[in-house]
């Protein structure tokens, strides 16, 4: 079968998608049609992987006392966070919205199997941190494949990831990557919403480049 002709006018759609992709942190509370996890996982398993090692792991979180805990956990480390700031900083940070933990129909934890032999080691000798990055990469598909349906995701960072691991008893060799809100979102905008609440600007591309 021939390879599929990607268009302009597919590369454009395929940019809008980029722009509108975004963290999200206020969900509405209604449910997911049935099977549209599994299908977004589907298609973050195809993601590329070092040495086809394929470490990523979704872990579902429907348990009511899981979630409570992880809920806990983030309160906790939101408060260590927000004590690190101070004056106009720690107005600005306790006015935002991080997490959509309490509204998000789904939780989902994703981890890296750093125990897995699949791929027999290739490409992880010399730089073992590939496996967690193979799986950055899987997340970064979910949620572009889950934009393009109407989907919001958010990433949870102010965790404790040990705590996390220990509430959702994973295997001692699972490192968490990230842990994600996903739902219909409230609203849609094409800029960050820490960009829209004034906590930081996003820069030019160029501001990234250096050339040698």
């Amino acid at each position: 079968m021939p390879p599929p002709d990607f268009d302009d006018a597919f590369r454009a759609r395929l940019h809008d998608l980029f722009v509108w992709r975004r963290d999200v942190r206020h969900f509405r509370t209604d449910a997911l049609p049935d099977g549209t996890l599994e299908r977004l996982i589907e298609t973050a398993c195809l993601s590329p992987s070092v040495g086809l090692s394929q470490p990523w792991r979704f872990v579902v979180v429907d348990d009511a006392a899981r979630r409570e805990a992880v809920l806990d956990n983030f309160t906790t480390c939101n408060a260590e966070a927000l004590a690190s700031y101070s004056g106009d900083l720690a107005q600005r940070y306790a006015a935002l919205k991080l997490a959509g933990l309490r509204e998000a129909p789904i939780h989902l934890a994703v981890f890296a199997d750093h125990a897995t032999d699949v791929g027999h080691g290739v490409g992880r000798r010399t730089m073992p941190e590939m496996a967690d990055y193979s799986v950055v990469a899987a997340i970064a598909t979910l949620w572009l494949a889950a934009r393009a349906g109407g989907i919001g995701m958010g990433w949870v960072s102010i965790l404790d990831p040990r705590k996390i691991a220990v509430a959702l008893e994973v295997p001692a060799d699972w490192k968490l990557i990230g842990y994600f809100c996903l739902g219909y979102p409230m609203s849609e905008a094409d800029t960050p919403e820490l960009e829209r609440a004034g906590w930081e600007q996003r820069r030019p591309a160029a501001d990234h480049i250096i050339r040698r």
